[in-house]
């Protein structure tokens, strides 16, 4: 299946990608990641010169395989992430538990200085 790359209006034709002063990048939500199938489905029209599709397919396979290894390692990164961020809700659940029964068991005059 070959999915037609489509331009987004924007100046000159082009649309930048447009950024934060603190670089971070903004897409609309109509934004949809490529992904290496695309890439590798991608066909060129060729033109009065043209391209070496030889050397197009062969560009086009290299991007779509690094393409491949970035979506596995941000899937590693979220598969990580959430077992760290769960390792957290559990100590901090331990640690207010642990507080509350240290609480409980303070005798009703130690709390008190004169």
């Amino acid at each position: 299946m070959r999915i037609p790359f489509r331009r987004r209006a924007g100046r000159h034709g082009n649309q930048r990608d447009e950024r934060h002063h603190t670089g971070t990048c903004y897409r609309s939500t109509s934004y949809r990641p490529l992904r290496p199938w695309q890439v590798r489905d991608r066909r060129f029209r060729l033109g009065r010169r043209g391209y070496d599709p030889a050397e197009v397919a062969e560009f086009l396979d290299r991007v779509a395989g690094d393409l491949e290894a970035a979506y596995r390692q941000v899937a590693v990164a979220d598969r990580e992430a959430a077992r760290v961020r769960e390792a957290l809700r559990r100590w901090q659940s331990e640690q207010a538990q642990a507080r509350q029964a240290s609480l409980h068991q303070r005798p009703a005059n130690q709390g008190h200085h004169r």
